[in-house]
C-alpha cells in the first residue's frame, strides 16, 4: 500500500511526515529548506510509492487565510506544476506548532532542543498526518 505524505510548509522550512506503508502510522520524515522541498520530494517519490499529499493550511480562528497563506498557496502551485499526477489534499494547521511545542515538554526535551524550529515544523505535520488518518471525514 502507497505511503500518505505531509508537509508543514513556512517561509523557511518545511517539516514532512509520512505514513508506514499500512497507512496507520504517522511518523516525522525530515524538515528541509522550503527553497529545496521540491527537489527532495523528487527523490523520495522515486524511492517511495506515495498516494497522497496532504500540505497544511493557515487559517486564523476566525477561518480566515493567514498571514503566511500566499507563501503557502504558492508552493501549492509549485508542488502541482511538479507533481500533476499528485493527489493534494489542504488540512488545517491550526494550533499544530503550539501541540508540537507542547508534545515535547511531554516528551521530556530540554528547553535547548524545544527551541528547534525544524524538529516543531517536522512533529506539526506528523500531528496533521496522524490528525488525518483518524478522521472520520476523509
Amino acid at each position: 500500500m502507497p505511503r500518505i505524505l505531509c508537509l508543514d510548509c513556512g517561509l523557511k522550512r518545511t517539516g514532512i511526515a509520512v505514513t508506514d506503508e499500512l497507512q496507520i502510522i504517522a511518523s516525522g520524515l525530515t524538515t528541509v529548506p522550503s527553497a529545496t522541498a521540491i527537489d527532495f520530494l523528487k527523490d523520495y517519490f522515486a524511492k517511495e510509492k506515495v498516494e497522497l499529499v496532504l500540505i497544511g493550511e493557515p487559517k486564523q480562528m476566525n477561518n480566515q487565510p493567514s498571514q503566511s497563506t500566499p507563501v503557502i498557496e504558492a508552493f501549492v502551485v509549485k508542488f502541482k506544476k511538479a507533481f500533476p499526477d499528485m493527489p493534494v489534499k489542504r488540512v488545517d494547521e491550526r494550533f499544530t506548532s503550539k501541540m508540537a511545542f507542547q508534545t515535547m515538554i511531554d516528551g521530556g526535551l530540554s528547553k535547548k532542543q524545544r527551541q528547534n524550529k525544524a524538529l516543531i515544523d517536522e512533529i506539526s505535520a506528523t500531528i496533521m498526518l496522524q490528525d488525518y488518518l483518524t478522521s472520520p471525514f476523509k
